[in-house]
């Protein structure tokens, strides 16, 4: 049985939609703003960042009141979320190497999407308290993170598909995912680049269409070297590693019981 200290019940999905629905405004609506607005990203990160954190805490609090987490589960986030925060300073900064991002991969596919989301979360907040990588993108990096992991746990066969099927399911989500983080977050920065050419710099006020053709040119330009560097990176882990950890977690969960109802003896 797969046992999942952190479930989706409906206050958590209420948080996680409103979380949802703030990161999607915040990441698209410069493409919706008049052009004489003057408004950016770098104005509105911490705003972000301020809503966020509420948002993110209301998930864990609406999670423990749907299924009763307790602090076993707690301690679980704390350790993995410490061990990716680690994991990213040994490939940041070289051709996309984020080894990261296997292990999200495979903490959302064991420990569910709910578990998944604020681990995403917290690991990349942690991370950039760790590298000194604070700055308007924060909230974005984790935004866009606890997105990621929260996909991979909901992949189809959490219950019955194992072994190799599975590693492959995962690699590829892995594949695709580490392009889509890529992808979200160069919306963030390129917003707040002017001057790169006609052909790639967004124009504030212009049709969706229009700056969405020069964002896609800006992505090939750009960063399509550094994603396929994330993306094969994550592919090699999963399939190397990928099977003794998920049953190394998987263990971890069945022995920690997080399901299992909470008993005081009489003595």
């Amino acid at each position: 049985m797969n046992h999942r200290p952190v479930r989706i019940g409906p206050r958590a999905a209420v948080a996680l939609l409103l979380v949802t629905l703030i990161g999607i405004a915040a990441f698209g609506w410069p493409l919706l703003a008049d052009g004489q607005s003057g408004l950016a990203h770098s104005r509105d990160a911490p705003w972000l960042f301020a809503g966020l954190l509420p948002l993110l805490v209301a998930v864990v609090v609406a999670t423990i009141a749907d299924q009763g987490m307790d602090a076993k589960a707690v301690a679980m986030l704390g350790v993995l979320a410490a061990v990716g925060a680690a994991l990213r300073p040994l490939g940041a900064g070289t051709a996309g190497l984020e080894p990261m991002f296997f292990l999200m991969v495979l903490s959302g596919r064991v420990l569910g999407p709910g578990f998944g989301f604020v681990l995403g979360s917290v690991t990349m907040f942690a991370s950039a308290l760790l590298t000194g990588g604070v700055g308007p993108w924060m909230p974005f990096q984790m935004l866009a993170m606890g997105w990621f992991s929260l996909g991979a746990g909901l992949l189809p066969g959490a219950q019955g598909l194992r072994g190799r099927a599975e590693l492959l399911m995962l690699a590829a989500y892995g594949f695709v995912g580490s392009f889509a983080y890529g992808t979200v977050m160069n919306l963030q920065g390129w917003v707040l680049l002017q001057g790169m050419g006609q052909g790639v710099s967004f124009h504030p006020g212009d049709t969706v269409a229009a700056n969405l053709a020069r964002f896609a040119a800006y992505c090939a330009a750009t960063s399509l070297g550094w994603d396929l560097g994330r993306a094969v990176l994550t592919v090699v882990l999963t399939l190397a590693v990928g099977g003794p950890l998920l049953r190394a977690l998987r263990r971890a969960v069945r022995k920690a019981a997080f399901e299992a109802p909470v008993s005081f003896g009489s003595g």
